[in-house]
């Protein structure tokens, strides 16, 4: 029987679950819609759920630290990137090199606080 997916959830593991989730929550200008504190924060944002948790360490847990460095990226399709840029750099993860033009539009790199891979994209107006 073929897998019948009905959500899907972007999750990130991390040591520093405050951290992260006080960074994300300033990046989107959200709150958590779900929260147990210093264990998992869920952002809903349009078409997808951002989770943010503390895995447990025990003896049969898959993952019993964070990997590290991620492979993960998460893709943010922004109105204006010059004012996310900003923002971005305020909360002290300012992006890497400059804005790339793409045929899709334009786009800068960063990182979050762990080391995952942010892109941040202004789709080219029509």
């Amino acid at each position: 029987m073929p897998l019948r997916c009905t959500a899907a959830l972007l999750t990130l593991a991390t040591s520093h679950f405050d951290a992260l989730a006080q960074f994300y929550s300033q990046l989107l200008s959200l709150e958590p819609v779900v929260l147990l504190p210093n264990v998992y924060a869920e952002f809903h944002l349009p078409h997808l759920k951002l989770g943010i948790f503390r895995p447990k360490t025990t003896p049969h847990s898959p993952l019993p630290t964070p990997p590290s460095p991620t492979g993960m990226s998460l893709c943010l399709e922004v109105e204006n990137l010059e004012a996310a840029i900003a923002h971005l750099t305020q909360l002290g993860c300012p992006p890497l090199g400059t804005i790339i033009t793409a045929s899709h539009g334009s786009e800068i790199y960063a990182y979050d606080p762990d080391g995952n891979w942010l892109i941040l994209h202004q789709a080219e107006s029509l």
